[in-house]
């Protein structure tokens, strides 16, 4: 007899399937808006997620071009498949916008975060914070007697890994930046 495949959602102790049928999932989305470089706009598209009291999981703002005076606000938020499209939309809407991608809906996307680590330990620890740190391709960026501070980039996923690990060596601090993600694409 095969073991029974239980969906996220469903109990261990039933066999019955006790998700709500008509419950919409929520969906992380990575966004890209390309607007004016000017005072105030970042704060007006931030201003649009909190009036409506959306979530923003990460937030990174880079100017993209000097001589046209554009700037890219790369955002991840997570809602249902509505609420993001509400999301698009209205930012589309907002005149300093000039244009708004769903990296996750329009094909592939690399995406990366940079984080900075705070290790404090003594000895054994201290070299295997060191091991651990080259096999994740980890810098180290500042070294003490008591501790040492990596810079590692990667995915979301690799640095909560990394962050684990370093854990029960003496991690301390962890100080994260946005998600830069752009579109694999040729466009």
């Amino acid at each position: 007899m095969s073991p029974l495949k239980i969906q996220q959602g469903s109990s261990k102790h039933s066999a019955y399937d006790l998700r709500d049928p008509f419950a919409e999932t929520l969906e992380r989305h990575t966004l890209a808006v390309l607007v004016d470089n000017e005072p105030g706009v970042l704060a007006r598209v931030i201003g649009l997620f909190s009036g409506r009291g959306y979530n923003i999981e990460s937030l990174t703002v880079a100017e993209t071009d000097h001589t046209g005076h554009l700037s890219r606000i790369t955002i991840v938020t997570t809602g249902t498949p509505q609420v993001i499209e509400q999301i698009k939309a209205q930012l589309g809407r907002m005149v300093p916008v000039h244009d708004v991608h769903d990296l996750t809906t329009e094909g592939a996307a690399v995406e990366r975060e940079l984080a900075l680590l705070k290790v404090a330990g003594k000895g054994e620890a201290r070299i295997e914070a060191l091991r651990l740190a080259e096999i994740f391709r980890a810098n180290v960026v500042d070294s003490t007697l008591a501790s040492f501070v990596f810079e590692i980039t990667g995915t979301p996923e690799k640095i909560d890994a990394f962050a684990e690990l370093m854990r029960p060596l003496g991690l301390v601090e962890v100080a994260r930046t946005g998600v830069a993600a752009l579109s694999r694409g040729a466009s």
